[in-house]
C-alpha cells in the first residue's frame, strides 16, 4: 500500500537521523583507543575496516596512554561528532578510552547493540604487564565486560607516522573471523605487531613475565619545587621462555594473547581455604 504524502516524508527524517544506528544486515564495530581520535593508527584501522561494517568511532579529544580502565568520575563529558561518512559515524570525548565505550553505548546504542568492540590501532605495544596500564586495552577489556567480542591491535611502533599498512589483511582477518566466531564469555584478544619487515607469521601465546624499572626522573623547577616525569624501562623477565608475547615479538611473529575478564587466583584458593570460619 502507498504511503501517504504527510507519512512518507516523516519516515525519511526518521531514517536520515538514524542513520548508522538503524539496524541492518552489516555488523557495527565500535571502535576506540588511548591515542586520540586524529590519531592515525585510528583512522588506518577505519579505511582498513569501513567495507566490511558499519563503524562507530568514539575516541579521545588528545592522547590518554596509560590511562588503563580509568574512567571519570568527577568532571562533566562533553562528546563532539567530528566526522560523518556513509556507514562511519567518528565522535570524541574529553575523558578517557573506557569513558568513550561506556558513553557511545549509552548515547547511541540502545537501539543497535555493537557485534565487535576494538581498541587501536595503537602506536606502541601492549605486550605483557603493558596489559594493565594500557588504555587501548581498556577499550577491549570495556567491551568484553559488556559481552560484546571485543579485540585490542597494537604496533610495536610510537612514532606518530607508523607505517600500520602491512597489518591490513591480519586485521581484516581477525576481525572477520571474530564476527563470525564469536570469543569466549569473558575473554577478549590482545594483538600485537612487530615491527619488522615482514612478519614470520602468527603466535597465539601468553603475556610475559615483565617489570619496569627507572620509572621516576626527578627534576627541580626554576620556581623552586621539585617535579616528577614517569618514564621507566622495561625488562623480560623470562626471556628465554618461547612461549610468551615478547619472544614472539622479538622473533618477529604477530602475537595473539587471549586475556580474561576474572582475575581471580584459582590456584590460591585451597592455599586460603584455612582463612574461612
Amino acid at each position: 500500500m502507498r504511503e501517504s504524502g504527510i507519512f512518507q516524508p516523516f519516515f525519511v527524517i526518521l531514517c536520515l537521523k538514524q542513520g548508522l544506528f538503524m539496524k541492518n544486515n552489516r555488523p557495527l564495530i565500535l571502535i576506540s583507543n588511548d591515542d586520540g581520535y586524529h590519531s592515525k593508527g585510528i583512522n588506518m584501522l577505519i579505511d582498513m575496516l569501513r567495507d566490511m561494517a558499519d563503524l562507530l568511532v568514539c575516541a579521545p579529544e588528545s592522547a590518554r596512554s596509560g590511562y588503563a580502565c580509568a574512567f571519570s568520575a568527577t568532571i562533566p563529558l562533553r562528546l563532539k561528532l567530528r566526522r560523518k561518512m556513509e556507514g562511519v559515524e567518528v565522535w570524541s570525548c574529553n575523558g578517557t578510552p573506557v569513558d568513550c565505550v561506556k558513553l557511545a553505548l549509552n548515547q547511541f546504542c540502545t537501539e543497535r547493540k555493537p557485534d565487535m568492540v576494538i581498541g587501536g590501532i595503537n602506536h606502541g605495544d601492549n605486550a605483557s604487564v603493558n596489559t594493565h596500564y594500557s588504555g587501548t586495552m581498556g577499550v577491549t577489556m570495556e567491551g568484553c565486560m559488556k559481552y560484546i567480542p571485543s579485540v585490542a591491535f597494537s604496533l610495536c611502533d610510537h612514532s606518530d607516522d607508523a607505517d600500520f599498512e602491512p597489518l591490513r589483511p591480519y586485521v581484516r582477518t581477525f576481525t572477520q573471523r571474530v564476527l563470525t566466531e564469536g570469543l569466549p564469555l569473558g575473554v577478549c584478544l590482545n594483538i600485537n605487531f612487530p615491527l619488522v619487515e615482514e612478519y614470520k607469521g602468527v603466535k597465539v601465546c601468553r603475556m610475559a613475565k615483565g617489570t619496569w624499572g627507572n620509572e621516576c626522573v626527578k627534576s627541580h623547577h626554576p620556581r623552586g619545587y621539585d617535579y616528577f616525569w614517569m618514564v621507566g624501562s622495561y625488562t623480560n623477565d623470562e626471556p628465554e621462555a618461547e612461549d610468551t608475547d615478547n619472544w614472539a615479538l622479538s622473533q618477529g611473529y604477530v602475537a595473539i594473547t587471549p586475556t580474561q575478564i576474572d582475575v581471580t587466583a584459582y590456584r590460591a584458593l585451597e592455599m586460603l581455604r584455612s582463612w574461612e570460619r
